[in-house]
């Protein structure tokens, strides 16, 4: 080999070397930046759909630290821009004008005066937090370089300024000009954006609220290079420079702070960001707190302290105000950071509506149908109506618009409980944790718990279900059944939301909505009825046990209202009841609210049947008055009325008659409305049209094979606790039985031993001593009650 090819070799040997170094330079500079530049923790953000900072909390770190902006406004952009790299929209990365003058001036200095620190080095920096040294600073060109080929000039900008400090534990441009000055960084002025402009350069020698004679002197000579450089004009530049310097930090706004804490919960849903623009209608959001701060006064009284207010779009599923208790951070013994609309509570009669939609769809009665309203006993658990009265019957939509328990408890009785209990979870109210067997028949009375935030979005579903009813066969879609939405970005529809739905139909749901809106309850919520809110609402109360809660929730065509108040404790307070304290909190929403049309009639989906007036059921052959009447398709299914009788009649009409006291050709038919004994009883005390059946006349032979008696008072299987007398005696049990024939006597029984007789009044005095007894009434003509009840010590 001669020694020309001997340097051959060596020459391409030394070439491969350098390649493969330059490879491996190239491959470092391409690789040398993080895919992620800053990883600090964020602030958790809540805007309202307009872009308005609605609540925000501190980052994990203690910083104040907004998620990064994707766009500098332009007043701060050009502030920043002129006071720290004028030439950042046409350098690499590098300002070599700037890198030379530096060396200039440090050299001549013999200290270092100038940094010439691009803006994209400044990124760097901040990223990575090492010393500042002349190596650090060679390390920041090259990544500022790789940052260039990486980034636009404007996301360099966008993360330069979200993540610069700017004084104390504040930083970025975002958290700075909230801070600093209570607004967003879009609506700062002249001089706001150029005092927060000089800050990132030296914020710990520059600090709002110390050093101001430093500060204004370097945002007045920034603001006079904006002058000289004609970007504003003279007016803007002697206005700008008066304005008052940034003092101590503001507090930031705290309008939704439950629903903050909502969303942090719910981040691993999101992940993006943890700044989130919500669906929120701030003006609306401000009200209800103001709605809520006013009723407060009165409620705190009482010694209630709690309150919730949800408003929601029922055409959207969207939330527009969010109050999950009034927050009160400076009292934490009223408990207001609970956050009450996503925690369970006992629900009152707010199901009651409910039940009644589906027992319409399922063909179990018709909207006016008589539901018994007597003395009720079914186990061991005895309802009583809110006001311990009985109407004896009552229609099922009056039964819902007065919130009568006993009936709601007898149609679920009907309906079976495990059946509405599974119909509740397919609706959304996922709180009912326990078994069907576990409720029972309380179920309809509060004894389970909901969440004010599931209960809304069942009913608002179930508005919006019927706004889109199909034309053709007013079928109902299953898309409309959806739980709320916070987030602007996604639609309900397309976020997860566990499978809903609901036995309903259009017809039922236009009866439910019309009996909620005669909501009218006696001596309660009929005053109501006459309320100043200028739209028509479907509303419902409740009152849970113990006077624990108190809920209003009303639907219009376009929002749904729902009101919580309570204390969060679960202390109860005498009148902390739904029409009382929740109701008038929800009409003020409401008023605050445009108005919005009634729920139009549907247009298909029904059938016309002949409907009895006074029973409510479908006419039978001896109802004397009916009506055509729209009904769900499944009303065909119903019983014909049980209440409408054909008797014999004497022709005077004041004696019934049978073959054996009158002749036949004589006898005059006549259709008779007719109810059973106890629910007569009652019936006879609110309704003094309603005509008992006239006595038979004399001679007749008894015939009939009807009850004509009922024991009211105690029902079979009572247990009953009988208080001590300041005697020292037990006191005495007053039994109480009805006769459809009022001059009819009675006769008594107690353990089979005669207590006596009644006519007229049947009520009869019992001394009873421990334990079980029997009880046994009998007529005149031979009907019997026997029943067994218990007597406890206590």
């Amino acid at each position: 080999m001669t020694s020309s090819e001997v340097k051959k070799r060596r020459r391409r040997k030394r070439g491969k070397i350098i390649l493969f170094i330059c490879l491996l330079l190239f491959a470092w500079f391409w690789f040398s930046l993080p895919r992620q530049l800053f990883t600090e923790p964020t602030s958790f953000v809540i805007e309202d759909r307009e872009g308005a900072l609605l609540s925000a909390s501190v980052s994990a770190d203690g910083q104040w630290r907004f998620p990064d902006i994707s766009e500098v406004p332009y007043k701060f952009e050009t502030s920043i821009l002129t006071y720290e790299d004028k030439r950042f929209y046409s350098h690499i990365g590098i300002d070599f004008l700037s890198l030379g003058r530096a060396i200039r001036q440090n050299f001549s200095q013999n200290r270092v005066v100038s940094g010439a620190s691009t803006i994209s080095m400044q990124v760097i920096r901040l990223s990575r937090k090492k010393p500042r040294t002349i190596f650090q600073k060679c390390i920041e060109m090259i990544l500022a370089l790789r940052l260039e080929l990486r980034y636009s000039k404007k996301e360099i900008l966008a993360m330069y300024v979200s993540h610069a400090p700017f004084g104390g534990n504040v930083v970025g441009i975002d958290a700075a000009s909230w801070r600093y000055f209570g607004r967003s960084p879009q609506l700062l002025s002249w001089g706001e954006a150029a005092a927060l402009a000089v800050l990132p350069n030296a914020p710990s020698l520059v600090h709002p609220g110390k050093n101001q004679d430093i500060l204004k002197r370097k945002r007045d000579e920034l603001l006079h290079k904006l002058y000289e450089q004609k970007i504003i004009d003279e007016l803007t530049y002697q206005s700008s420079i008066e304005e008052p310097l940034p003092g101590e930090p503001k507090s930031l706004p705290s309008l939704t702070p439950h629903l903050l804490n909502k969303f942090r919960g719910d981040y691993k849903n999101y992940k993006a960001s943890t700044r989130l623009q919500s669906t929120i209608d701030k003006s609306l959001q401000e009200h209800v707190i103001q709605i809520a701060q006013y009723h407060s006064k009165t409620l705190k009284e009482n010694e209630i302290h709690n309150m919730a207010i949800m408003v929601l779009d029922v055409e959207s599923g969207d939330v527009l105000a969010y109050m999950g208790n009034l927050y009160q951070p400076t009292l934490p013994e009223t408990e207001s950071f609970v956050d009450v609309i996503q925690a369970p509570r006992s629900p009152g009669s707010l199901l009651k509506p409910l039940l009644y939609e589906v027992a319409l769809h399922d063909g179990l009665l018709l909207p006016h149908t008589l539901l018994p309203d007597i003395p009720t006993q079914i186990g061991g658990y005895m309802p009583q109506n809110f006001d311990k009265n009985y109407d004896g019957a009552a229609s099922a939509s009056n039964a819902i618009s007065r919130s009568l328990n006993i009936p709601a408890v007898r149609l679920l009785r009907e309906y079976k409980y495990p059946r509405f209990y599974a119909a509740l979870q397919q609706g959304g109210i996922r709180t009912l944790t326990q078994s069907p067997d576990y409720y029972g028949l309380s179920l309809i009375l509060g004894g389970c718990e909901v969440s004010l935030w599931q209960v809304a979005g069942l009913y608002a579903s179930l508005a919006r279900a019927y706004l889109h009813a199909d034309p053709e066969d007013g079928s109902l879609h299953t898309d409309d059944f959806f739980m709320p939405h916070y987030e602007l970005q996604t639609s309900a529809k397309e976020q997860y939301h566990p499978h809903m739905s609901f036995p309903s139909d259009a017809v039922s749901l236009w009866y439910m909505l019309q009996a909620m809106e005669e909501v009218a309850r006696p001596g309660e919520e009929s005053y109501w009825q006459f309320s100043s809110t200028a739209q028509q609402i479907a509303w419902k109360t409740g009152t849970s046990f113990g006077y624990r809660d108190a809920w209003a929730l009303g639907i219009s065509t376009k929002y749904l209202v729902g009101v919580w108040v309570g204390n969060a404790d679960g202390e109860g307070r005498p009148g902390l009841i739904g029409v009382r304290a929740a109701a008038p909190v929800m009409f003020d929403v409401f008023q605050y609210l445009p108005s919005s049309r009634w729920f139009e009639p549907p247009s298909a989906g029904y059938v016309y049947l002949s409907v009895c007036n006074e029973s409510g059921f479908k006419a039978g052959p001896y109802c004397s008055s009916s009506k055509e009447m729209m009904l769900p398709k499944a009303g065909q299914r119903t019983a014909l009325c049980p209440y409408h009788t054909l008797i014999m009649m004497h022709p005077t009409l004041n004696y019934q008659v049978n073959e054996s006291c009158f002749s036949p050709l004589e006898m005059r038919k006549v259709s008779w409305f007719v109810l059973p004994p106890a629910m007569e009883y009652y019936y006879r005390l609110n309704h003094p049209e309603y005509k008992p059946l006239p006595p038979f006349m004399e001679g007749c032979a008894f015939l009939e094979t009807k009850k004509h008696m009922s024991l009211i008072y105690p029902l079979n299987m009572s247990r009953i606790y009988i208080p001590i007398e300041l005697s020292g005696e037990r006191g005495e049990l007053v039994c109480q039985a009805v006769h459809k024939h009022p001059k009819e006597t009675l006769y008594w029984h107690l353990d089979k031993i005669y207590l006596g007789k009644t006519e007229g009044l049947h009520n009869m005095p019992v001394q009873a001593q421990l334990g079980w007894h029997t009880l046994t009434i009998i007529d005149e003509s031979g009907e019997k009650i026997t029943v067994r009840f218990e007597i406890l010590e206590k």
